[in-house]
């Protein structure tokens, strides 16, 4: 495993995805998702575990395809339904629109925090000369981000609502990763992406980031290194920074 650093005289930019990163949401994305699932899968299946199987199946993936997956793992298959089924009903619409409704909720009542270490490190690295992207898969990305306090530290927002104006696959493939560096006008290579989720890392890894930092904030250090991480921190406050960004020539 390599040190926990990002050296700027080879990476001029870097790609945060939001939740567990910038964010600190995935605990009430977790609560949504098993409020869901558990009232659905009452007399079908055993309760939904709030971290096995969110880590499992939904983390890291667009909402839509959190349901897919994570009823295939229980052996049910649900018609589509459209976008504007009813929230709740038994349609893979029906169930994404319920739990986004709940997380919504939530962050109207409590709002969103963002991790002071990655705060700190954006400050550190825009100081240096480095740009910054944020990514999320989210509808709300914009809105979670803003609320979070910490939109002005990004030079590009790459959210749910560009994945689906621009037909963009959603992790593991990078699709959106390499919309945000296309924004930053620069190639894969000169950039690093810093995701928390095992698809996220296998995004980075097949979008040709020139490094690749995982959070762990789940203990799984051992599978994020499997799946492509360069790098693997408990906390951003461990990952040093070195050096300036150098004016980038094609």
């Amino acid at each position: 495993m390599n040190e926990p650093v990002i050296d700027l005289t080879a990476i001029s930019a870097i790609v945060f995805d939001t939740d567990g990163v910038v964010t600190d949401t995935a605990r009430g994305h977790a609560a949504a998702w098993k409020h869901v699932f558990d009232a659905f899968l009452r007399g079908r299946s055993a309760p939904f575990d709030i971290r096995d199987d969110y880590l499992r199946h939904v983390d890291g993936r667009p909402r839509l395809d959190g349901v897919r997956t994570f009823l295939a793992s229980r052996g049910i298959t649900l018609p589509e339904g459209a976008p504007d089924d009813e929230a709740g009903a038994p349609t893979v619409h029906g169930l994404g629109l319920a739990k986004d409704r709940l997380f919504i909720a939530q962050v109207d009542k409590y709002g969103v925090a963002a991790f002071p270490s990655t705060v700190a490190l954006l400050h550190e690295l825009r100081r240096r000369g480095a740009r910054t992207a944020a990514v999320s898969a989210s509808l709300h990305g914009r809105r979670l981000v803003g609320s979070a306090g910490v939109l002005h530290l990004f030079d590009v927002l790459v959210d749910g609502n560009d994945a689906a104006l621009m037909n963009l696959p959603g992790k593991p493939d990078p699709a959106l990763f390499l919309e945000a560096v296309r924004r930053l006008a620069l190639p894969a290579p000169k950039a690093a992406l810093v995701e928390a989720t095992l698809p996220g890392i296998e995004a980075g890894r097949k979008g040709g980031f020139g490094l690749v930092v995982a959070v762990d904030r789940h203990g799984e250090t051992t599978e994020l290194s499997a799946q492509g991480a360069d790098v693997v921190v408990k906390d951003l406050g461990e990952l040093a920074v070195r050096g300036r960004v150098l004016p980038f020539t094609s």
